[in-house]
């Protein structure tokens, strides 16, 4: 009777010991729609002869020690010998997964032993914010609904305002599932408008690395008013000194234009007549010997005069002394080609 107990306790510690030089890893995987799924099989017992790949208890890939990898009607899976110091190692491949591919995936070794490990297969879906940017004024109510729609398993959707959470007994979630188990997640949000701030909306499943994220602006108009009041005294300041730089160069120009105006009617005006250049004393005595008068208001009407000198002989004698005298005559030559010549002489 002892010697039965004990060969039952040695073949029991043998069992024991053969099951574990087989691993399957990992135990558990979660991936989403279309990823790609590997799991790794090793044993360090070296008496294996087939490895057999079974999903949810079909079996879809075969592995012979001999002759490795065996061809398969399934082109979805595949298998890569993997190196290993402590015996031999295959990777089992699930190219593009499935949602039918979740549950159970085997690993045996015939005639030894086998390991099982779990697949998870999530699905990714949309999400979206409802309505474009917000206009509001400050201290105003304001309601935000978001929708994630289409996602294996229920997703988990949570707000951010400037980047930072929102509580959740600031908005409440509601939910329903569709066809195939898919899921839509519906949220509202209302918060009150106290300054500017993007809003985001963000859901996700565990094998999604980053959530996905929906945004909307929120503008707060009074901060858009305050900051106008900041401006104001600056731009009247600027405002003032540049109407006073304009009056300036207003009077500048008028100053200018009166100026020129000036020197064109002084260039215009008519100027003094000189018809003798003689020295009035003998101007005067000629005008006496010949009973002649001076006429000293005379002046040229014309713009533009030039100044002759001709010898004209008097027509009066003293006791057969002729005077004879030199006199300058001013011609006046007026504009538009006239002819008409004006002299000065002495009668």
């Amino acid at each position: 009777m002892d010697v039965f107990l004990l060969l039952v306790l040695l073949m029991s510690c043998r069992i024991q010991a053969v099951r574990t030089q087989m691993k399957l890893f990992p135990e558990t995987l979660t991936v989403l729609q279309g990823e790609e799924a590997r799991f790794t099989c090793t044993t360090s017992n070296t008496q294996w002869t087939i490895m057999v790949w079974l999903l949810n208890g079909a079996a879809v890939l075969t592995i012979s020690k001999t002759h490795g990898l065996l061809p398969s009607i399934n082109t979805n899976v595949t298998a890569e010998k993997s190196s290993t110091s402590k015996g031999d190692s295959w990777q089992f491949v699930l190219k593009s997964t499935e949602r039918d591919n979740q549950g159970q995936v085997t690993c045996d070794l015939q005639g030894i032993d086998r390991k099982t490990a779990s697949l998870f297969v999530q699905e990714k879906g949309s999400v979206k914010v409802s309505g474009k940017d917000r206009l509001a004024f400050k201290g105003q109510s304001v309601m935000f609904e978001c929708q994630a729609i289409g996602w294996f398993p229920k997703p988990t959707l949570q707000w951010q305002v400037n980047d930072k959470e929102v509580s959740q007994s600031e908005y409440n979630i509601s939910c329903e599932e569709f066809g195939k188990s898919l899921f839509t997640v519906t949220s509202n949000l209302s918060m009150t408008a106290a300054k500017s701030s993007h809003v985001d909306c963000l859901a996700s499943v565990s094998a999604l690395p980053t959530p996905l994220k929906s945004s909307v602006r929120l503008t707060v108009v009074a901060e858009v008013v305050q900051e106008e009041d900041d401006c104001t005294a600056p731009l009247a300041v600027t405002a003032s000194l540049s109407v006073l730089l304009l009056l300036l160069l207003l009077l500048l120009c008028i100053c200018i234009v009166l100026c020129y105006r000036q020197r064109r009617q002084a260039k215009s005006s008519p100027q003094e007549a000189i018809w003798f250049d003689q020295p009035v004393s003998r101007r005067s005595l000629a005008a006496e010997v010949t009973g002649g008068k001076i006429n000293l208001g005379y002046t040229s009407e014309g713009p533009t005069c030039e100044r002759a000198t001709y010898t004209v002989p008097d027509a009066v004698s003293f006791g057969g002394l002729s005077l004879h005298s030199e006199s300058q005559v001013q011609v006046c030559l007026p504009e538009e080609n006239s002819k008409t010549v004006r002299r000065s002489t002495r009668v």
